[in-house]
């Protein structure tokens, strides 16, 4: 007979495990390399912060809001001309009217002394105006912040000369060298263009050069000249984005004033004769005897044009520079 000896078991696997207090976190995995947000997208982040702490700075001015509703019409105006009114309102000899039409159901501006629509000539003459003031204001800000910052950051004797030669542009009359410009050279609307940009810059090259002076007094611009940076670098990295609030408000003032130049050099005969601008508008009205005759209707759409557009581009300017210097108090 055989026996059957009972198996030994170990009491240890029998008791119970007690529950661990503590469990065991997970430990975090560190992002990857490729997880990680770009330099670029860092820089656009931190762009579109601005550009929505400007607009929420900005929408605080009523005068600005307004000026800019009167632009974004006058601009939409402009860009859909060729469909509203089409390219052949410019043809002296397909004119729908007869000569200088008071206004009417059928021309609410009445006509030109070609017969042809003035709404349509007005809606049409925005593009040149507006584009011409646009490159006038951005080549006369481009020379005035290359000359300012170079006369700031260098100094010395050649700050001293580029700015006497800054001061002879300053005081010589900036309408009296445009109109010697346009003269000595071809009647195009590019040629309208340069001579404006090329005799209002002085304004910008003093206010840059101020700035750039009080920038590079810093002490980050004497760190970066220790770490091996050079004139280029610290003029393109350090100087200029910390001048660029200004440029960007004397760029929207400087909008006005170069539509206006261009609108007393067509009304002087010295523009484009081949396109359909404000003051060409003007100053076909003055050879037609408009002035003489009575017919305001002729005289009056681009005038009044010419000074909306002044006036707009003056309130967005003044609300520019009232967002990035709030020390200077421009009233909303």
């Amino acid at each position: 007979m055989t026996s059957t000896e009972p198996t030994s078991t170990d009491p240890s696997s029998t008791e119970p495990t007690p529950a661990d207090p503590t469990p065991a976190q997970p430990v975090p995995t560190p992002p990857t390399p490729s997880a990680l947000p770009s330099a670029a997208a860092l820089r656009w982040e931190r762009r579109r912060t601005s550009a929505a702490r400007f607009w929420k700075a900005y929408r605080t001015h009523r005068a600005g809001l307004y000026g800019l509703a009167g632009l974004a019409l006058i601009a939409v105006l402009a860009l859909t001309a060729p469909l509203l009114v089409g390219a052949d309102v410019q043809s002296v000899t397909q004119a729908p009217g007869t000569a200088l039409e008071s206004p009417s159901a059928e021309f609410p501006l009445g006509t030109d002394q070609f017969g042809r629509s003035l709404l349509g000539l007005l809606i049409w003459g925005a593009r040149i105006s507006l584009l011409v003031g646009l490159l006038a204001a951005a080549l006369s800000v481009a020379i005035g912040t290359l000359v300012g910052i170079i006369a700031g950051h260098y100094g010395g004797w050649f700050s001293t000369v580029v700015m006497r030669i800054t001061d002879w542009f300053l005081v010589m009359p900036t309408l009296v060298l445009a109109i010697v410009l346009a003269t000595v050279m071809s009647r195009s609307m590019w040629t309208v263009v340069l001579a404006i940009g090329v005799t209002s810059w002085p304004t910008t090259a003093r206010l840059v050069r101020a700035q750039t002076i009080a920038v590079e007094s810093r002490p980050y611009i004497e760190r970066a000249t220790a770490l091996g940076g050079g004139h280029g670098h610290v003029m393109s990295k350090h100087v200029l984005p910390n001048v660029m609030p200004l440029v960007l408000a004397q760029t929207t003032l400087g909008i006005s004033t170069a539509i206006l130049t261009e609108a007393t050099l067509a009304f002087l005969g010295l523009g484009d004769p081949t396109v359909v601008s404000w003051g060409g508008m003007l100053q076909d009205a003055r050879e037609a005897g408009a002035v003489s005759s009575g017919h305001w209707w002729y005289l009056a759409p681009p005038g009044i044009a010419i000074a909306l557009v002044a006036l707009a581009f003056t309130l967005c300017g003044r609300a520019v520079e009232s967002v990035l210097n709030p020390k200077l108090g421009v009233g909303r």
